[in-house]
């Protein structure tokens, strides 16, 4: 019986076959990558990934977790043809074919980033800012609005209020993340989800070194 790790390791060897066979110079510049020699220099959230047919390595030369390998292997799969237009900004729940995700994203992303910093505004902030996180061009009425350049093409806007407690009146934190529409054209539902999931914990762990 195979093992859950077997299984992975299969389905990452087989994106790494297929990332063998496209051409590589082709989707990194649709998609705005730099390539060096047979490599694909992909930024997630600021952190430089090494991409070839012959693996994925992190900053520090290691093979990251297989949930950023995933992200980054359908990310030179999926490439469009044609750069998608659809820049209107969106929730995660009005993406194509993200219906089966909506509750994980709304528990495990939105949810998750506001419990754990309700009360600590500031602290999330400083971990935007760890995180290359910019004041986005929209206007918005909340108390933090933060974009990000979760990976090129896919920026994602982190909307929160903080809790607030008023003359008897508890309202708890509250947060969203925005993509824009065309994002659904780079990659599936599960990798925007999963890149939702990876901005939480990268949040966290920022929060917890400063």
């Amino acid at each position: 019986m195979k093992t859950v790790a077997t299984v992975f390791e299969a389905t990452y060897r087989d994106y790494l076959a297929q990332i063998g066979g496209i051409d590589l110079n082709s989707a990194a510049h649709r998609l705005g990558v730099q390539v060096r020699g047979k490599e694909a220099i992909i930024p997630l959230f600021g952190r430089h990934y090494r991409v070839s047919k012959d693996g994925i390595s992190d900053p520090s030369g290691k093979a990251p977790g297989f949930d950023i390998r995933v992200i980054l292997c359908k990310y030179l799969l999926l490439c469009p043809d044609m750069d998608p237009k659809e820049n209107e900004w969106v929730a995660f729940r009005d993406l194509k074919d993200s219906g089966p995700l909506t509750t994980y994203f709304a528990n495990d992303v939105e949810r998750a980033i506001a419990t754990h910093f309700a009360g600590k505004l500031g602290q999330l902030q400083a971990s935007c800012s760890d995180l290359g996180g910019y004041p986005p061009a929209v206007q918005t009425a909340y108390d933090l609005s933060v974009q990000f350049d979760a990976l090129p093409r896919i920026p994602v806007i982190l909307l929160f209020n903080d809790k607030d407690d008023d003359q008897g009146n508890f309202w708890p934190a509250t947060c969203s993340l925005l993509f824009e529409r065309r994002a659904e054209s780079y990659l599936d539902p599960e990798c925007l989800a999963i890149i939702g999931r990876l901005l939480y914990t990268w949040l966290k762990k920022a929060a917890s070194t400063e």
